[in-house]
């Protein structure tokens, strides 16, 4: 009541993740690479995948696909900058085995495929295929929740919530 008498909105809204690959969910601390485990880029979870189908966990834009391959940023509907990393070292591969199918500038819903990677190939090749997805400035990010050590389905099982302001 007193925001609309003094003429002030409520502008927190809040925003939902669902996860952007199938397999178990685990903690940022647990990935075994420390610029993620210490959250140095940022917090948010980690996913050990089932497959190499990366999915948007957002409605929002593209921002960047690494020119490897291996990483898209994407800004949410709400202005939350997230990254999805696929597997640790991956940039090493130099695009090999990854296919992206989304580019900078891009509007995606949550769901809409990304990028596909050999799942098999990439998993003999690197250090792990653990795929940290962050939030790379969590200046706006209130609330932040996060699901663990379960089980989630690529574009279905809700992952990730907070409030941005």
């Amino acid at each position: 009541m007193f925001k609309k008498l003094f003429g002030k909105e409520d502008k927190n809204t809040g925003e939902t993740w669902v996860s952007p690959l199938s397999g178990k969910v685990i903690s940022i601390e647990k990935v075994p690479d420390p610029m993620f485990a210490e959250k140095m880029l940022g917090d948010g979870i980690a996913i050990d995948p089932l497959d190499g189908n990366v999915v948007s966990p957002v409605e929002g834009e593209i921002i960047q696909v690494f020119p490897t391959k291996h990483a898209v940023g994407i800004k949410s509907k709400g202005g939350v900058e997230i990254l999805i990393h696929v597997g640790l070292e991956t940039v090493e591969l130099k695009g090999e085995h990854f296919e992206r199918h989304v580019q900078a500038g891009d509007h995606v819903q949550a769901g809409d495929l990304l990028i596909t990677f050999d799942y098999q190939e990439v998993k003999k090749k690197v250090k792990s295929v653990i795929s940290p997805v962050i939030i790379t400035d969590s200046t706006h990010v209130r609330n932040l929740k996060t699901e663990k050590e379960i089980q989630a389905v690529s574009g279905k099982t809700e992952v990730v919530s907070y409030d941005v302001d």
